[in-house]
């Protein structure tokens, strides 16, 4: 068995990664900055620094003009991947939050792309079932609440156009995954892992960035 992961990312080789990727720029940065100080108890919840620069470089690596995201916070996912769409391009965020999103909103505003985000406060569920059936969609970002996952995907891999590109977060769940007894939260990122990587209507790898990330490319 072949073993990779001998390299540990300690304080300093995370800060030497994060040197080597394109920085954030100044919304960017003052938008994580006022997340972790309006709700420090949720902070956690915003995707890690090294995953924007990442989530721009996988819109254009696919070309997309139709972005979906199912969760969003105060944003910063957003505001990465709006970033990165042609100027007629479209990211429809869904939240159930108008408190939280509305950070996202001024900061969409400052950098100049909140004409490309169109921000849906509804069940996500309700929001995908009401996009067009047919395949339409370039990208998704899934990063919600995660007993719903399964759900979300089943409704997003059927709107997936064929390449289109679906990155869904936290599928290590702080190391959890690997807990036999594993319940709540990490038995249902458990159950989802297992059910992307049998779905045969997509390719899927498992990746260890931030807290786990799968990248799965519809076929």
């Amino acid at each position: 068995m072949t073993k990779g992961n001998e390299t540990k990312i300690t304080d300093e080789l995370y800060a030497y990664m994060l040197a080597h990727n394109p920085p954030l720029d100044p919304v960017q940065r003052e938008l994580v900055e006022t997340t972790y100080a309006r709700f420090p108890d949720h902070a956690g919840m915003v995707s890690a620094e090294e995953q924007a620069p990442l989530l721009a470089f996988l819109v254009r690596l696919v070309g997309a003009r139709h972005v979906v995201e199912v969760g969003t916070f105060t944003g910063f996912s957003a505001l990465a991947m709006a970033r990165a769409l042609p100027a007629d391009g479209t990211l429809i965020a869904c939240d159930i939050s108008e408190e939280w999103t509305a950070y996202g909103r001024e900061a969409w505003a400052k950098a100049g792309v909140a004409d490309r985000i169109d921000l849906r406060i509804a069940p996500a569920l309700d929001t995908l079932r009401a996009m067009p059936a047919g395949p339409h969609i370039d990208f998704a970002y899934l990063d919600a609440d995660k007993g719903g996952y399964i759900a979300y995907w089943e409704e997003l891999v059927p709107r997936m156009r064929q390449g289109g590109l679906i990155a869904v977060d936290n599928v290590l769940f702080h190391g959890g995954v690997t807990d036999p007894g594993a319940t709540g939260p990490t038995a249902a990122i458990k159950e989802f892992n297992d059910h992307a990587a049998a779905d045969a209507r997509m390719d899927t790898v498992l990746l260890t960035v931030a807290d786990g990330l799968t990248l799965a490319r519809k076929k």
